[in-house]
């Protein structure tokens, strides 16, 4: 039957996305189903493309790193369409002692699982970028990270998968999951009914609502962050960059555009009538931090600015799990802005818990129990 998969995948991110082409590659028959027209509609085509392992939650630091080592080298060969990977390093810049304070903590953490990471003062860091502010008084420096093109790393994915069989389903919001003899069974949208032997659910901040209709909670807030893109300049460096103070991240383009991220501070005030979109505020804000970092781009002009909505955890780590109370689901969500770079790894670590395999790396840290009160 046409509506009918060894598993469904709720969400046509790049975590449904990477997720459906690993299982096809297992021979699985996958439905994939976006409420959207477009697939990655939603923060997967709108981050900042890092692919970083610093400065992560040491519980979600071996995703990263499993990623980095085995997955992004290689993913623009295996999928067929170059996603832009750059492994060019990542500068965490510090231009007050209490910015030094921070990365230091996070350096000492992730050097404790094995991290490449180190500090570094504010003169190794201009041989690293000749451009940065005499501001700048030191760095975290890690140089196996890097960045991607996030919306070609989605559409890669995508595009692998339907050329193994992959169904994606577009316009149809999800109403509900129905159970059937208590599995998870059956995925009911606006347009019809889905059945497989495994759901996964991954998408975004709309897995809350969707997760409550077997009974299921994963406490998350809804978060919007904001982009911009510059006119093309020349070649100039290719780290990825991030600060201490947050605030701003991004990097330079194969293009020549520099994308970068941040914030005002008045998300939450925002009237946005449920859509994400610019704040007349926020690009001025990015701008002023870039600006305090690398003077040398105060002339360059911004062609375009968006926003995209994050699903913030409450622990700020992702869940991924299974679901003891409701058999044959899998919940895949909460990843708090940090999913894009860990995508690779975790689309493998789904496809081999849907297939009951030992997983890759271990994952009882994202269990969607662990918020609930042990007795």
């Amino acid at each position: 039957m046409a509506n009918c998969a060894d598993v469904i995948i709720i969400g046509g991110g790049i975590i449904g996305s990477s997720t459906a082409y690993y299982l096809a590659k297992k021979g699985c028959s996958v439905i994939v189903l976006e409420k959207s027209n477009d697939i990655g509609n939603g923060g997967s085509s709108r981050n900042g493309g890092g692919v970083r392992q610093s400065g992560r939650d040491k519980r979600e630091l071996p995703l990263a790193m499993y990623g980095v080592k085995n997955l992004w080298p290689t993913l623009s060969e295996e999928l067929e369409m170059d996603v832009e990977y750059y492994q060019e390093g990542n500068l965490r810049l510090g231009k007050t002692d209490a910015h030094i304070n921070i990365l230091e903590g996070l350096t000492e953490k992730a050097v404790s699982l094995g991290l490449d990471v180190k500090m570094i003062d504010g003169e190794q860091a201009k041989e690293i970028c000749p451009y940065l502010s005499d501001e700048v008084i030191g760095a975290s420096w890690c140089p196996t990270d890097g960045h991607a093109n996030p919306m070609l790393a989605t559409l890669a994915y995508y595009r692998k998968a339907r050329q193994l069989g992959v169904q994606f389903i577009t316009n149809q919001e999800v109403v509900k999951i129905k159970k059937i003899k208590g599995k998870a069974r059956q995925v009911v949208t606006s347009e019809a009914v889905y059945e497989g032997e495994t759901i996964i659910l991954a998408a975004g901040y709309e897995s809350r609502k969707i997760a409550a209709t077997v009974g299921i909670d994963v406490p998350m807030s809804q978060a919007l962050l904001e982009v911009l893109v510059t006119e093309a300049q020349p070649p100039m460096f290719y780290q990825m960059l991030g600060t201490a103070a947050a605030d701003f991240y991004g990097h330079q383009s194969t293009h020549g555009s520099f994308v970068f991220g941040g914030t005002s501070g008045f998300e939450g005030v925002n009237k946005d009538n449920g859509i994400p979109v610019t704040n007349s505020l926020t690009a001025s804000c990015i701008c002023r931090g870039i600006m305090k970092y690398f003077p040398c781009l105060e002339d360059a002009k911004i062609v375009r600015t968006w926003a995209g909505w994050i699903d913030v955890c409450a622990d700020h780590v992702p869940v991924i799990s299974h679901v003891e109370e409701v058999p044959g689901f899998i919940l895949a969500c909460g990843f708090s802005g940090h999913g894009f770079g860990i995508s690779p790894t975790v689309g493998t670590i789904l496809a081999q818990m849907a297939l009951g395999e030992e997983t890759i790396l271990a994952i009882n840290d994202f269990r969607y129990d662990r918020f609930q009160t042990k007795i």
